[in-house]
């Protein structure tokens, strides 16, 4: 299993971030204590997602920082992405893994504990899990809550990421559950202040790990 900090996971989100420089908002992100980074856009053109997934890398190169993509193979290739992240709807893991290499980072999305059971067979060096709450990002996402990850956490032998509505005022009733990554969207890219708010949530996740992360 790869050595890869996930702690604060955090995500970009087209509509946060639009009329927005991305390559600051990730810097800021990052300087407030960001692990790594995902890039996500769901309406963008290849050549849009490609152009800002350049600036995004140039960035994370230089904190040294993992840049994930969403969903995009082709997109993580082309600009030589440390890894790729896939729903349950998204190209097969095996599929994804076979073309992207095992030096890559493969995470894959589960909103039920089957899911779950089922990633403990596939080659994914981590899963997303949730939404753990109602969250405005994305609209269809099956609502999982905090008796479920803390399943999760039980059930997945790899690194378990919760998702969904996290933000400062409930991150510690997940971190509770013994997981120990968040990831998180508006909480970060939906403050004035990016750079604060990704410090706040880091203080508060590195303050619970010296308490440990056990339920």
């Amino acid at each position: 299993m790869k050595n890869i900090k996930l702690s604060l996971y955090v995500i970009t989100d087209e509509k946060l971030l639009e009329g927005k420089d991305i390559a600051k908002a990730v810097e800021q992100a990052i300087l407030g204590g960001a692990d790594i980074i995902q890039y996500r856009a769901k309406n963008k053109t290849s050549k849009q997602m490609y152009q800002e997934a350049v600036l995004i890398k140039k960035i994370c190169d230089r904190y040294r920082k993992p840049l994930i993509i969403n969903d995009r193979v082709d997109i993580a290739l082309a600009v030589d992405a440390d890894g790729v992240h896939v729903g349950q709807d998204d190209l097969d893991v095996e599929v994804v893994r076979r073309i992207i290499g095992f030096e890559k980072i493969l995470g894959l999305s589960t909103k039920n504990i089957k899911q779950v059971e089922e990633a403990n067979k596939l080659p994914v060096d981590y899963i997303g899990f949730g939404s753990v709450f109602p969250t405005s990002t994305k609209k269809d996402a099956t609502l999982s809550g905090l008796e479920k990850l803390k399943k999760a956490v039980q059930t997945s032998i790899q690194p378990v990421v919760a998702i969904g509505g996290i933000n400062e005022e409930n991150i510690q009733q997940v971190l509770s559950t013994g997981c120990e990554n968040i990831a998180v969207v508006s909480a970060v890219f939906g403050s004035e202040d990016i750079n604060k708010k990704a410090k706040r949530l880091k203080e508060i996740i590195s303050k619970k790990k010296q308490m440990g992360f056990k339920p």
